[in-house]
C-alpha cells in the first residue's frame, strides 16, 4: 500500500479542511523553543540564484527555522514562489466543490470501499466529530486529503505555524513579489486526474495508515529541522512506489516542470526563493536530480 501522508500534505489539500474539522481545537504544546535547520538548496549561474527550500506544510509552535541561512536566502531573494497562492477560503470551497464531489449518481463512498475497509472508514470520519456519511458524496481523493489533514490540528499542527504562512507574511512585509508554480486549480485538477482505481488505492491505503499518523508525521518532522533529505525521501516517498500512477502524478511529473521552470528562470538576472513542500526536494526523482538531467547543479548550501 502507498503511504499517503506526504502526498496528502499537499499545499492545497491544507485549504480543504471541513468546517466542523477545522473548528476542533488543537492540544496545547510546549512553548519551549527548539532549533531547527532545515535543508536548503542553491541554484547559480553567472547572474542568477536560485534558492531551494523544502517545506513541511503545518508545524507545531515552537520550532524555530527561518533563521540562519533560510532567512539570509530569502532576503537575498528579490522574488519568492510557492507551490500556489492560496486564494480566499470561499474561492477555495467553489473549486473544491468542482472538482472533489462526486458526480450525480455515483454510489456513497462507503459503499464503493471493500467491504473489509468500510467500518475503519466510518469510524475515521465520525471521529472528526461528523456524521458517519459526510464524505460519502466526495471523490476518493478528496476524502483521503480529509481523513489524513483534518486530525492534525488536535494533534497540535497548524498551517499557521507551517513555513507558506510565515514565508508569505514575510514576503507580503517586504513587498517581494509573490507567485506559484502552480495555482490552486492546477493542484486540485492533478488529484483529480488520478484514475479511480489509484484514487481507491490512495484512500484504502489512508483507512490504513490513520493509527500510525501521529507517529509518521513527527518522523517527517523530525527529518525536515535535521535537514536529512535522504530519511524524509524514504518517509514520504518510497511507498509511493508501489503506486506508480499516483507518483506520477503528485511528484515525478511535478518536479519535471518545476525544474524546466528553474532552468529557464537562470536566463533572467536576480535572485529568487523558492519553498516547496520537502517530499520534492528529496529522493530519486526530486527537483534536484530533474535539473541534473538538464545539466543544472543544484547545491546543498551547509549552515
Amino acid at each position: 500500500m502507498i503511504r499517503t501522508l506526504g502526498a496528502a500534505l499537499s499545499a492545497v489539500a491544507l485549504c480543504l479542511a471541513l468546517p466542523a474539522c477545522a473548528q476542533q481545537p488543537a492540544k496545547p504544546a510546549a512553548t519551549a523553543s527548539l532549533d531547527a535547520d532545515p535543508a536548503l538548496w542553491v541554484v547559480r549561474d553567472k547572474d542568477t540564484t536560485i534558492y531551494l527550500f523544502g517545506t513541511i506544510h503545518v508545524l507545531k509552535p515552537g520550532l524555530t527555522w527561518f533563521d540562519e541561512a533560510v532567512k539570509a536566502a530569502f532576503d537575498r531573494s528579490a522574488e519568492v514562489k510557492l507551490e500556489i497562492v492560496m486564494p480566499d477560503p470561499a474561492t477555495m470551497q467553489g473549486l473544491v466543490q468542482a472538482s472533489g464531489v462526486a458526480a450525480p449518481g455515483t454510489p456513497p463512498l462507503t459503499q464503493r470501499l471493500p467491504v473489509a475497509k468500510r467500518a475503519a472508514f466510518t469510524k475515521a470520519v465520525t471521529d472528526l466529530g461528523l456524521p458517519a456519511n459526510a464524505l460519502d458524496r466526495y471523490k476518493p481523493w478528496l476524502a483521503a486529503t480529509q481523513l489524513s489533514v483534518a486530525p492534525l490540528s488536535k494533534l497540535g499542527y497548524d498551517s499557521t505555524n507551517g513555513p507558506e504562512e510565515v514565508i508569505t507574511a514575510a514576503a507580503k512585509q517586504a513587498n517581494k513579489p509573490l507567485t506559484g508554480l502552480e495555482t490552486p486549480e492546477q493542484q486540485l485538477g492533478f488529484f483529480g486526474s488520478l484514475s479511480d482505481t489509484a484514487q481507491l488505492q490512495f484512500l484504502e491505503s489512508t483507512i490504513d495508515e490513520l493509527p500510525k499518523l501521529n507517529q509518521q508525521m513527527a518522523a517527517m518532522v523530525d527529518e525536515w529541522a535535521r535537514g536529512d533529505p535522504d530519511a524524509l525521501a524514504r518517509e514520504m516517498n518510497d511507498e509511493l512506489k508501489s503506486s506508480p500512477e499516483v507518483a506520477k502524478v503528485l511528484l515525478t511529473d511535478r518536479n519535471a516542470r518545476w525544474a524546466q521552470w528553474i532552468r529557464q528562470r537562470l536566463a533572467t538576472p536576480g535572485t529568487v526563493f523558492i519553498a516547496v513542500g520537502a517530499g520534492h526536494l528529496a529522493g530519486p526523482e526530486s527537483v534536484q536530480a530533474q535539473l541534473a538531467k538538464l545539466g543544472v547543479k543544484a547545491q546543498r548550501v551547509r549552515y
